[in-house]
């Protein structure tokens, strides 16, 4: 920054404005992580695909605040004598109408039609490759989750295959194959009991709930899928403190390089956008030989190159 003054000050000892405070207590640290975040959640969870948007910028402005933790909650283990009679589902082509309206309420896409020829068997299958992939790095397993969920709700693709789990896994650059075995073996589904009690002892009963607790064990429970809004009042709560410190949003070549595929939605929900404006906004933002624009289901989406 070029300082217009350039008077140097005999008293203060300053060489442009001193400003009113010469002598005065700053802080640089981050803020110390004293909540704990649960985010209890599952594969096929189509809520949980529909806060996609919500939940990163809460992360990317707020998580300099809170651990976060995501937790398995297990809400398909098999067909065989599954019911969800308040959602009129107790077969495998019901879940496809209900997937279409949550798509087109949450502008997140959905496709859904692999519920009538080809369905999801049990979301525990994918849940165990995330508990097996966690074990070895947090931040891989939750690519692996969103990964999974582009798969599965986007472009309609079985995740509870060993086929395509093993393919994304290895687009991630691990070995599917391996994982993928080690999540059929006993020890994954111990892993996946685990997040099942913890679920259980936070008292969650569906998909998203989001927990945020103190350092008093204190905290705030919140189900389904809410506003950011929602979230940072929530967190101001748990914090009990009156303002937080909001971090920038990151810039959209750093987004799209991290993130490899991003929806409209999410941008327009991480930078304050209309629809409309979307295209115009990666024009300006990004190199035209950086990235893609394709559709799926009615929805635009931003693919890097």
């Amino acid at each position: 920054m070029t300082n217009q003054n350039m008077m140097c000050d005999l008293q203060t000892g300053v060489c442009g404005e001193a400003g009113d405070d010469t002598v005065e207590l700053i802080d640089l640290n981050e803020p110390e992580k004293k909540v704990k975040l649960y985010y209890v959640t599952d594969p096929i969870c189509s809520h949980c695909w529909a806060l996609e948007p919500v939940l990163r910028r809460f992360q990317e402005q707020y998580g300099h605040y809170f651990q976060f933790h995501t937790v398995m909650g297990g809400l398909l283990e098999s067909w065989n004598g599954f019911a969800d009679v308040s959602n009129g589902i107790q077969s495998p082509a019901d879940v496809a109408g209900h997937w279409r309206e949550v798509g087109e309420h949450s502008r997140m896409p959905i496709d859904g039609s692999l519920w009538l020829d080809n369905p999801v068997q049990s979301s525990y299958i994918p849940s165990r490759v995330y508990k097996i992939i966690q074990q070895q790095n947090v931040q891989l397993a939750d690519t692996f989750l969103r990964r999974a969920r582009e798969a599965v709700f986007a472009f309609n693709r079985n995740i509870g295959t060993d086929e395509v789990l093993a393919d994304i896994v290895s687009q991630m650059g691990l070995n599917g194959a391996d994982i993928v075995d080690q999540a059929a073996m006993p020890a994954a589904q111990s892993l996946l009991e685990e997040d099942f009690e913890l679920s259980r002892s936070l008292g969650v009963g569906g998909f998203p709930t989001i927990i945020m607790v103190n350092s008093n064990n204190k905290g705030v429970k919140i189900v389904g899928a809410r506003s950011l809004a929602d979230y940072v009042k929530a967190l101001s709560q748990v914090l009990e403190a009156e303002s937080l410190q909001v971090r920038a949003v990151p810039e959209v070549a750093a987004l799209l390089m991290r993130e490899l595929r991003l929806f409209s939605k999410e941008i327009e929900i991480m930078y304050d956008l209309e629809q409309h404006e979307v295209a115009t906004f990666l024009e300006k933002s990004l190199p035209a030989d950086k990235y893609s624009l394709s559709q799926i289901v009615g929805e635009t989406y931003v693919e890097s190159k």
